[in-house]
């Protein structure tokens, strides 16, 4: 009898509704490493490997998951296995998810000229220098993202919530709740809002 209540067990699992990939997306810099950390609070399971360890750039952590980084080389089979948690996976990558799934992407946006200074200052601390003026880069990086929103709303696996990075560090609870209500409720959304560390708002944008 227990044999056969485990097996049924086993079946009535395999049967149930598979739950969506939550996508916390977004350029680099534009606060993708703290709606993680928010999910983390609010009771989700991340996918995460700690491979990259928390420094001056992020000093709460990067929340990454490495195989994220293989997606356009064909690496998708840990994807199965992030239904109904959260991975971080940058604007650039969306298009390489494998299609059998279904997606909800939180896509943080955040002012331009914050997200140069900091990729800026990143590359400083590395010795490395950017070949490409902030005009420029600017302009390629908001085409960009133009780009993919576009090829997010064709898509009918995902579903997509814009959040403002800076209007959510200065009133974090209504995003929070925001997040809450589009991946379905259960989240603790005061423990999402106790999160939000505006001592972390550096690279401010110039009045």
């Amino acid at each position: 009898m227990k044999l056969f209540s485990s097996l049924f067990e086993k079946k009535k699992t395999a049967e149930a509704p598979a739950k969506p990939v939550v996508i916390v997306s977004g350029l680099p810099r534009s606060g993708t490493s703290m709606m993680m950390k928010m999910l983390e609070a609010g009771g989700m399971e991340l996918i995460i490997d700690g491979i990259r360890t928390a420094d001056e750039d992020n000093p709460k952590g990067y929340y990454e998951f490495e195989r994220v980084k293989q997606l356009d080389k064909g690496d998708t089979a840990w994807v199965a296995q992030a239904q109904g948690k959260a991975v971080k996976v940058i604007s650039a990558l969306l298009e390489h998810l494998p299609p059998e799934y279904e997606y909800k992407v939180l896509f943080m946006n955040r002012k331009m000229p914050e997200v140069l200074a900091s990729q800026r200052k990143m590359l400083e601390r590395r010795g490395e220098k950017s070949e490409i003026s902030d005009e420029k880069l600017a302009e390629l990086l908001r085409k960009h993202v133009q780009q993919v929103k576009l090829w997010l709303a064709r898509q009918p696996n995902f579903a997509m919530l814009d959040l403002d990075y800076n209007a959510m560090l200065a009133d974090p609870e209504p995003w929070a709740e925001k997040v809450n209500a589009f991946l379905g409720g259960g989240l603790d959304v005061r423990a999402m809002v106790e999160v939000v560390d505006p001592n972390l708002y550096r690279n401010r944008a110039e009045a």
